[in-house]
């Protein structure tokens, strides 16, 4: 892989060549991020995540759910990989080979020490950019999710909720996620 000046961007080309060293690699408007291993707290409350929405979501036939590591290709310069992506199954055709291919209904990324200002307002302003219709953000140590929604060119806090709360989704109303049992100490 080239040494990337400044000025170039990386391209998809490029993050394609990187190695297969258990790195998580990400592109973001053409700069790279490397990511160090989730903690297994972070983890656990992923898995329980996803778990709950395979359930209401995947099961029925509505949408598929995908887990980190998995591509979305967002642009030749925006490559990432949110800790979860919901794609309808009615726009199965952007799952490709490759990855997810545009822009899934709703990301999620579960904030890490490492990552929490990435993910706060780089990685959120990129998703608002390509126009994502919804983005949740899930603190573990405190034991909440937003949930924000597209509005305009950004985007706005929908709800907050916390770990006494249960978790909904104005783009998926099927959602209903008691969040106590996901932020459970493990």
């Amino acid at each position: 892989m080239r040494p990337a000046p400044a000025n170039i961007p990386y391209t998809y080309d490029d993050y394609r060549l990187l190695p297969d060293d258990g790195r998580r690699y990400e592109l973001i408007e053409g700069d790279l991020f490397v990511t160090p291993a989730p903690t297994p707290f972070h983890q656990t409350v992923s898995r329980r995540l996803q778990h709950a929405l395979i359930r209401q979501l995947e099961e029925p036939g509505i949408a598929y759910i995908f887990n980190a590591p998995c591509d979305v290709i967002l642009t030749d310069t925006t490559v990432v990989q949110p800790d979860l992506a919901l794609v309808r199954m009615a726009r199965k055709e952007i799952i490709t080979q490759r990855g997810i291919e545009g822009a899934p209904e709703v990301v999620v990324e579960i904030l890490s020490p490492s990552t929490r200002e990435r993910d706060r307002y780089i990685k959120r302003a990129a998703y608002a950019r390509q126009a994502i219709p919804e983005y949740w953000i899930v603190d573990p140590d405190q034991g909440w999710i937003e949930v924000h929604c597209l509005a305009g060119e950004g985007y706005r806090l929908h709800d907050r909720f916390d770990r006494a709360a249960t978790l909904a989704s104005p783009v998926f109303p099927e959602v209903a996620v008691p969040l106590a049992p996901l932020f459970a100490p493990h």
